[in-house]
């Protein structure tokens, strides 16, 4: 029987090569070098920024956290271009490059971006690969189109259609009124600390962070919780791939996402040494889970 859970970073449990994590290297691209390497797609008062790398292989998408922006899959990006894979990442409206967002950022605009994205690129059933709000945007996507993607990988998010408690309403009731609470100038270094383990995963989250206001950041996570809606029946209709750190104690993650993996009859990969941007505290490692997920769904 298909066990539901596989951690990694000491134990393979899954068939995943087994890595310590490791440091990435810390130097940034300037501005103008990134700017030189992006396209930008014009839509609803936005230049959304984004960037396509690698070969002619399978297509992946990747979308960024609430906050963050497309530095957090460098690793990832570098990765899989080398290997072949058609390697997308973008800036969400209202983040990164992609400012000022130009509307008000909501879910439902979320959604048509990615949409317009793929679109605009004319990619075939691209694998969709999201972190937090990344992930949850993902979903939402595939369950809207369930014919546009051929696979999703979910990092550290939570499960869009899963039923809710009582307490896990509560506590998204709460969420606001505490982000509210939090200085602003607070608010960068609060979120970096708790997403991340490793100093230098802290260090680009605060980076990232920085770059919204306060108030743009809470309008974000207020989209991010419009895109839960539970559906107790619902299943992915695509290969699925559901990976977290083991020191996430974002939201509910930690319960949902064990909970959806048994659902769906999938491995829930479970990263060490990794809070909730696994995908940058431990790089090394998701890149083998990612990439032998990937390598799954490419015929025998």
């Amino acid at each position: 029987m298909l066990s539901n859970r596989a951690t990694i970073g000491t134990t393979d449990l899954a068939g995943v090569s087994v890595l310590e994590p490791f440091e990435v290297g810390d130097r940034m691209l300037s501005e103008e070098e990134m700017m030189d390497r992006w396209s930008v797609l014009p839509l609803h008062g936005c230049d959304l920024h984004y960037r396509v790398g690698g070969g002619d292989g399978m297509p992946v998408v990747f979308s960024h956290g609430a906050g963050a922006d497309h530095v957090m899959f460098d690793a990832q990006s570098e990765y899989l271009s080398a290997r072949g894979f058609r390697v997308v990442t973008w800036d969400l409206r209202g983040h990164g490059l992609s400012r000022p967002a130009g509307v008000p950022f909501t879910a439902e605009q979320a959604i048509v971006d990615l949409h317009a994205l793929i679109q605009h690129l004319e990619l075939d059933r691209p694998v969709l690969v999201g972190q937090s709000l990344g992930g949850n945007l993902s979903q939402a996507l595939i369950r809207r189109h369930p014919d546009l993607a051929r696979a999703l990988i979910v990092i550290g998010s939570t499960w869009n259609t899963a039923p809710l408690s009582w307490k896990e309403r509560l506590l998204l009731k709460a969420a606001t009124p505490s982000l509210l609470m939090i200085p602003a100038r607070s608010l960068p270094r609060v979120l970096a600390e708790a997403s991340a383990q490793t100093p230098q995963a802290r260090a680009d989250a605060r980076r990232a962070f920085s770059q919204l206001t306060k108030q743009e950041f809470v309008r974000v996570w207020q989209a991010t919780t419009d895109l839960l809606d539970p559906a107790p029946h619902y299943r992915t209709p695509v290969p699925l791939c559901l990976i977290r750190g083991m020191a996430d104690q974002t939201g509910n993650i930690a319960t949902a996402m064990p909970r959806w993996a048994e659902i769906e009859g999938v491995e829930e990969v479970v990263i060490l040494g990794a809070g909730h941007i696994a995908n940058q505290d431990a790089p090394h490692v998701v890149n083998e889970a990612i990439a032998a997920f990937l390598k799954s769904l490419l015929p025998a």
